[in-house]
């Protein structure tokens, strides 16, 4: 049964439930993605870029752009910290930013429920066990952020990762919708101390 829901039922329901959330949530898009337009001062409001999904198969995944594209004297992007700007800050601390990924699971590049999809430069950084995470559709949200999300460590977060991979079930998937909602609402574990977001993956943290 597990199988079944896993290879069959997990991707139907990720179709109808997208397709839903798009059209109710449409009104709030149409509004954030003006506000981005003009707080990113000229940036644009969505984001795209290369992800490894399901099976390391490279997607363009789509989420709201939080920051400017400012850059210092040398013509280097600011950190992180600096381009966040104060709407971006609220579109990311209530993960509206990661809203537009509904058009990626209706396409089939993600799931609701899945590993977060990563930098492509991470793959060959994987242990044999760690790329275990690409065996299933990667996720809106997931396992990992419902048990710390960006202030767990990488090894952690990939931990977390393949023991879902393993557990994949339809009640484990409600559970971490329900947890995904708990830390929405309270805006828990957004970042790590002194980070935007998260520290990059060199393969040994």
């Amino acid at each position: 049964m597990k199988g079944i829901y896993r290879n069959y039922i997990k991707r139907a329901l990720g179709f109808v439930i997208s397709l839903v959330a798009i059209v109710c949530l449409s009104p709030l898009l149409l509004v954030v993605t003006i506000w981005l337009h003009f707080a990113n001062k000229g940036a644009g409001a969505f984001f795209l870029q290369d992800r490894p999904g399901k099976d390391g198969k490279i997607f363009k995944i789509v989420k709201y752009k939080t920051m400017t594209d400012e850059r210092d004297a040398d013509g280097k992007l600011l950190p992180d910290s600096k381009r966040l700007t104060r709407v971006g800050r609220f579109v990311r601390s209530t993960s509206i930013d990661e809203l537009p990924q509904l058009f990626n699971v209706l396409k089939g590049d993600m799931a609701i429920i899945g590993p977060r999809p990563l930098l492509v430069q991470y793959l060959p950084l994987y242990s044999k066990e760690q790329a275990r995470r690409h065996e299933v559709r990667p996720g809106i949200t997931g396992w990992a952020q419902c048990h710390g999300r960006n202030t767990l460590s990488w090894n952690e977060k990939f931990s977390l990762d393949v023991w879902y991979v393993d557990h994949c079930s339809f009640m484990t998937d409600l559970q971490v919708i329900f947890t995904t909602i708990k830390k929405v609402i309270v805006r828990d574990g957004i970042s790590q101390d002194g980070q935007a977001t998260m520290e990059e993956f060199n393969g040994n943290n």
